[in-house]
């Protein structure tokens, strides 16, 4: 019996997140994982720290399994491509983040975090653009420097590093925006929109 659209896609968005947990847990030893539990019984909110960590995980799972998705503009579905706020928007929407359609809004969502590597964590959003226009493409902080995005000039969704060598073809890095506050886990609508880019 063929599987219903809705169904064959939660499958396909399903698998590399399940696969990703079950890799991880079949790689930790039984005694590091009883030792984790101990630990967390003795610190209440050590178990709330390893979700929020696990969920992004899960959500830099997701963006990178979107890598090699053809870039169409305006698309937001891995089956009819991405452009770079569709893609945005599609990653968080599997966790059940809501943002704005555009990169433009999807730019002023959540909070403003310190333009600095070492104050960014996995699943903010880094806004890019050429002079006073503001933020005219946007990606997904995947950790280590990098972050995944629809690309224009190479036509699918790719991996790159933050700091890129200088290219007229390249926009700068312009802020980054956390939308994501940690405890996403019922539909959230990004609460917090406007701000200083």
């Amino acid at each position: 019996m063929p599987l219903s659209a809705p169904s064959s896609l939660r499958i396909r968005v399903l698998r590399p997140i399940l696969g990703c947990a079950l890799v991880v847990t079949c790689a930790m030893p039984a005694s590091a994982q009883m030792a984790r539990d101990s630990i967390d019984a003795s610190k209440p909110f050590a178990a709330w720290s390893n979700s929020v960590h696990d969920f992004r995980d899960s959500l830099v799972s997701m963006a990178r399994a979107q890598v090699g998705t053809k870039y169409v503009r305006g698309g937001q579905s891995p089956q009819s491509g991405f452009d770079c706020s569709g893609l945005v928007r599609y990653v968080l929407g599997v966790v059940r983040v809501k943002v704005p359609r555009t990169a433009a809004e999807q730019a002023v969502a959540g909070a403003p975090v310190e333009r600095d590597t070492m104050r960014l964590l996995p699943g903010d959003l880094l806004t890019f653009g050429k002079g006073k226009r503001g933020a005219s493409h946007i990606g997904i902080y995947v950790g280590n420097g990098r972050f995944v995005h629809a690309s224009s000039v190479a036509g699918r969704v790719i991996e790159s590093e933050i700091a890129r060598p200088h290219s007229p073809l390249i926009k700068p890095w312009r802020g980054a925006r956390r939308v994501l506050s940690g405890n996403e886990p019922t539909d959230t609508t990004v609460a917090h929109i406007g701000g200083d880019g």
